[in-house]
């Protein structure tokens, strides 16, 4: 994972979290990088993207992308119950059948809430919207048809302890978000995802 370089004033507590999320070894199929985090948002932050199977480097992938940032506010904000947050994006093509589900909304949120769960990330105080759209293409894009999409913006505060289960957690959901199972490092896509529409 590349790094951005850490300022130099930062709090004992956010250096130790940097340095927890450093040490994550992701799964092969996820490029993991950290970008810079977005201002004013707390104190502290660090950020970081990834996407899935990328056919270059920092390019968004047709697979599926997201980005997760970790904030860090002594003050402890009222609605974040403490001094730590997490807050994530997800984001995945979809073949348009899977995109009309109507369960489709409410499984995307489960998964996670389970990887979360599974890796004993403990957290509270979680909030997020569910989205889909689905599209088609008329008159020049008319040859583009139909297409679907999934995304997924959520927040949470952790539990005292490891920041590492929540980043796996955040890694997890973006690769079933694409259709990788845990387990399925360079085992081939099948066809259930369209080219991403231009």
């Amino acid at each position: 994972m590349t790094a951005v370089p850490a300022e130099p004033d930062l709090s004992a507590a956010f250096a130790r979290a940097i340095a927890d999320v450093h040490d994550i070894v992701f799964r092969d199929d996820l490029a993991v990088r950290e970008i810079p985090a977005p201002p004013g948002l707390a104190p502290e932050a660090l950020a970081l993207a990834a996407d899935v199977r990328p056919p270059v480097a920092h390019e968004d992938s047709p697979y599926g992308t997201g980005r997760l940032i970790l904030l860090h506010d002594p003050a402890e904000p009222e609605e974040w119950g403490g001094p730590w947050r997490l807050v994530c994006f997800a984001q995945a093509p979809l073949e348009t059948e899977i995109g009309r589900d109507p369960l489709l909304l409410e499984v995307a949120w489960s998964w996670l809430v389970d990887a979360l769960d599974q890796r004993g990330a403990g957290y509270h105080s979680p909030s997020g919207t569910a989205t889909k759209t689905l599209s088609t293409g008329f008159g020049g894009l008319a040859d583009e048809g139909d297409g679907a999409q999934i995304e997924l913006r959520a927040s949470w505060s952790p539990a005292p302890g490891p920041f590492g289960p929540h980043v796996d957690a955040w890694a997890e959901l973006l690769c079933m978000l694409a259709g990788l199972p845990p387990g399925s490092e360079d085992v081939a896509l099948f066809a259930t995802r369209k080219e991403p529409r231009g």
